[in-house]
């Protein structure tokens, strides 16, 4: 069965948004990333089992996949290409209820129970499925203890406040898989539910 794998970036004190428009986040998109080059190596590496994005409406109208679909069509060069690429060549599939047709290539959009939806994906072939997007998707995903692994990017940044993404509920423990620092003060602790 494929896994489903949220990623995300989050604070120190374990917020992944701010109230406040603040920059906190080593890399955001469209800047030059603050990210060290073993972290893009080995966030690529990562990626390498991934074939399925799971993205919500929200993180499509924002222009995740235009901007991404513009920087794969930089040169090979350009430090977020082979990121950029993987975007472009995996199947996307957009949560939304309120979305009726996908206008983005090889996206299509999903509607209904989302827990049936992901199950449905999660049987299917191929690799694994990474999830991007905001608190309240990561959030219910939890809730409904869908996910499988979590890849958390914890940012030397304490927030004080905002929002996080365990805040519906779901399991209580964790088991981890691993945990490593890197020279850009970032550190990636894998984990998933405690059997």
């Amino acid at each position: 069965m494929r896994k489903l794998i949220l990623q995300m970036q989050m604070s120190v004190d374990g917020f992944v948004g701010a109230g406040e428009d603040r920059r906190w986040q080593l890399w955001e998109w469209g800047d030059d990333s603050a990210w060290d080059e073993e972290l893009k190596q080995d966030f690529n590496a990562i990626f390498e089992t991934i074939d399925t994005i799971l993205l919500s409406r929200k993180m499509v109208e924002e222009g995740y996949l235009t901007h991404w679909g513009n920087a794969a069509k930089k040169y090979p060069k350009d430090p977020f290409y082979a990121f950029a690429r993987r975007i472009v060549e995996a199947d996307k599939v957009v949560a939304s209820d309120k979305l009726e047709a996908s206008r983005w290539e090889r996206t299509r959009v999903v509607s209904g129970d989302l827990p049936s939806e992901v199950h449905r994906l999660k049987q299917g072939e191929g690799g694994n499925i990474a999830v991007f997007g905001g608190a309240g998707f990561a959030s219910a995903l939890i809730a409904a203890a869908l996910v499988d692994e979590y890849q958390l990017f914890i940012n030397p940044a304490v927030l004080g406040s905002g929002r996080r993404i365990f805040d519906k509920g779901g399991f209580g423990r964790l088991k981890l898989l691993g945990s490593k620092p890197y020279a850009s003060g970032m550190v990636v602790s894998r984990y998933a539910p405690a059997q």
